[in-house]
């Protein structure tokens, strides 16, 4: 008897939905794009349960007749793709002919379908693969396909989806991105009976990424002007520097009204805002691409996520040259040549949001000055202001007697004695110990104080936090908000009040006392990028609070900056710690060079 053997075609199917059906969010994809391929100009997404319930696509295209409609469901049957050389020439969003079997075959799932100036359309019921019932059914024009139960006969893979919240929100993801793609079709998204987000069809762009991603972002945008390649072109959107996030969730690229990712524009774009943005952080981008289809190739990923280009090296010099134009102030809306220099200064201001940091350039000067004044005088003034606090003013015989027992007590205690000699590039203290140099790092040492005062501010229940005299409203990408919303517990143990406000909006009500200097938009903004990159935020789990205090101590402590003045109180405050020689995350905030490597250094 043969071992080898054809698999079924229930079964095929089943593995073909492997790579096709990753999750629900999965499905949803595949049917809208469908139904653009198909000319929709009005686009209805409902889902429930995280699209484990239901999954419900309807649009107003094309429709098929019952002879397309029960071929659409054979294993590579497409109208989209006719010969090998198609596959150079692809124009439509899908065109392999595996979505649909591959979703009926692990759902309970229904197409309904009507050709435009017919009577009567065509309803089609499959469950786990098998054709159950073909009929004539009354529909509008159009195609409506219901899944329900996805994976019901998988149930190993249904048990390895996440929370429905967190699928939920992958799906309302996916839909944006379409409907940012296409803005000439209206896209009606529906959660649990509910309208996520309704948004009418327009020629302007920039309606359509105000519907989704905040009103407030729309007197924000710089234009990129329309720019032109032998095969190619590009036009779109950008934020200006001020508004960089941390992570690249910012950034969105169409290719002939696909969503795709690519490295290649992600460097270019980088590479374009280079000198305008502190170092790791990302702009806020929006690009349509519309290029030859035989430039590039849309087959080279099982979901079509990414794509590959025949021309890169031409493509990142038209992305160069047209954001750089945009920066130049070539576009509407934009900057103007002065804007580059300009923001470079607000990207500077957003990495300095904690507590005793300096943003204006006159305190720089200032800070850079310091270490520059006359050494032993200034070290000893500092010195002394180290020691005053500890005992009041009082006759020379405090100078003889009590203080020279303190370091005593100080070195029995563990805490080791410095002296204060200057400031390295803002960022760190230059401190003389018993044997050597020691190097404190500013950022560092604050974060180590933040999160021990987070901790211990959950532990008594005496978390402090100054209330915002306007709440601040966000409207967040839908898996930031989810992941916000999940871990709201955490926020409030921490003195953020954090609420849902309606769809994908956030309010924030208050921010811990620890950080009440900082930006609130930028702080929340940071630490959901902080969350969102943390293994428990990929996975879908809530945040135990130590290490959501761990993300929001780093976030909090960015761009601190070290100033002499403010020496002592860093370091009795560090040193108050349990453990005041590393962060959370394992860094040292103490660097120290001995007497005897410094000497083996100069050849003594």
């Amino acid at each position: 008897m043969p071992r080898v053997h054809v698999m079924p075609d229930a079964l095929a199917s089943q593995v073909a939905a492997g790579e096709v059906v990753e999750r629900p969010a999965s499905v949803v994809k595949e049917l809208v794009e469908n139904s653009l391929d198909a000319g929709a100009k009005e686009l209805r997404v409902e889902s429930q349960r995280g699209g484990t319930a239901l999954i419900k696509v309807s649009d107003d295209g094309c429709g098929m007749d019952r002879e397309d409609a029960v071929l659409s469901l054979e294993r590579h049957a497409t109208s989209k793709l006719r010969d090998k050389e198609g596959l150079t020439t692809i124009t439509t969003l899908g065109f392999r002919g595996e979505a649909l079997p591959s979703i009926a075959s692990v759902s309970r799932f229904s197409l309904t379908t009507c050709e435009h100036g017919m009577i009567a359309g065509t309803k089609i019921v499959v469950e786990g693969g098998k054709l159950c019932d073909v009929r004539d059914a009354g529909c509008p024009p159009g195609t409506t396909v219901e899944v329900r139960d996805l994976f019901y006969n998988l149930p190993a893979r249904r048990k390895f989806l996440r929370s429905e919240a967190t699928e939920a929100a992958h799906i309302d993801y996916q839909v944006r991105l379409h409907a940012l793609a296409c803005p000439g079709t209206r896209v009606i998204c529906r959660k649990e009976g509910r309208v996520t987000f309704d948004v009418a069809a327009t020629s302007d762009r920039r309606v359509r990424i105000g519907d989704l991603t905040g009103r407030q972002n729309l007197g924000k945008l710089w234009e990129v002007p329309h720019l032109e390649h032998p095969g190619m072109t590009v036009s779109g959107y950008l934020l200006p520097p001020a508004e960089a996030r941390k992570s690249r969730r910012g950034q969105y690229l169409f290719l002939n009204g696909r969503p795709v990712e690519d490295q290649v524009v992600w460097r270019a774009l980088a590479e374009a805002y280079r000198g305008t943005l502190v170092s790791g952080r990302h702009p806020g981008a929006w690009l349509w691409l519309e290029m030859d289809p035989l430039l590039v190739d849309v087959n080279v990923h099982p979901s079509k996520r990414e794509v590959r280009f025949h021309r890169s090296a031409e493509l990142r010099a038209l992305i160069l040259e047209a954001v750089e134009g945009a920066l130049r102030g070539e576009g509407k809306g934009s900057p103007g040549s002065p804007g580059r220099g300009g923001s470079q200064e607000s990207g500077g201001t957003e990495e300095n949001p904690s507590i005793g940091g300096s943003s204006s350039g006159s305190q720089r000067v200032e800070e850079e000055a310091e270490p520059a004044i006359s050494g032993p005088e200034s070290s000893s003034a500092v010195s002394s202001l180290r020691e005053e606090p500890s005992f009041p003013p009082g006759p020379q015989a405090w100078r003889a007697e009590v203080q020279e027992e303190l370091p005593r007590e100080e070195e029995q205690s563990g805490e080791p004695s410095f002296r204060v000699l200057g400031v390295l590039e803002g960022r760190y203290l230059l401190l003389e110990a018993s044997d050597g140099l020691v190097l404190l790092e500013g950022e560092a040492a604050r974060e180590r104080i933040l999160f021990e005062n987070f901790l211990e501010g959950a532990k008594q229940a005496t978390a402090e936090s100054q209330g915002l005299l306007v709440p601040l409203l966000l409207e967040l990408e839908p898996r930031d908000a989810d992941v916000v919303l999940r871990n709201a517990e955490n926020f409030r143990e921490s003195g953020m009040e954090v609420e849902p406000f309606g769809g994908v909006t956030v309010q924030l009500r208050s921010v811990p006392v620890l950080l009440s200097a900082a930006d609130p938009r930028s702080l929340l903004l940071d630490l959901v990028d902080e969350l969102v990159h943390s293994a428990e935020g990929r996975s879908g789990r809530v945040l135990t609070f130590e290490k959501f205090a761990g993300e929001l101590a780093r976030v909090g402590a960015r761009g601190e900056r070290c100033r002499v003045e403010s020496a002592q109180g860093l370091l009795d405050q560090l040193f108050a710690c349990d453990l005041p020689y590393c962060t959370p995350g394992g860094r040292p905030t103490l660097v120290q060079f001995s007497s005897s490597e410094l000497r083996r250094k100069f050849g003594r």
